[in-house]
């Protein structure tokens, strides 16, 4: 999947391992992992839905947005890049033709 970033300074952090590293330290190595995935999937019905990935769909202030997990509380959020946003006939988005994603934060939305 083609992957962009909702900030030139996430960029940046994602960009540099240095940065990644200093920004958020041994979860580093999980974000590292989960974009691999990220990168080498042809769309986003590729990325496991099963754990570690655990790729799923947010709800609420979050609907449109996707998650992938670090660890027991933080995720990987982004959202489709594709504009329109590619939907079934049911009205859900359509994973399959998702090819292109924008990364927007490591958070832990559970607070």
């Amino acid at each position: 999947m083609e992957i962009q970033f909702a900030t030139k300074k996430l960029k940046k952090i994602f960009d540099n391992e240095n940065e990644l590293v200093r920004v958020y330290g041994e979860l580093s190595k999980k974000v590292k992992l989960r974009m691999n995935v990220l990168r080498n999937a042809p769309n986003l019905s590729s990325i496991p839905i099963a754990p570690p990935d655990r790729c799923h769909e947010l709800k609420a202030d979050r609907a449109g947005q996707f998650a992938v997990d670090l660890n027991h509380q933080h995720r990987l959020v982004f959202k489709p890049s594709e504009d329109p946003l590619p939907r079934k006939k049911d009205g859900g988005i359509d994973k399959e033709k998702v090819v292109s994603i924008t990364i927007i934060e490591v958070v832990d939305y559970h607070d």
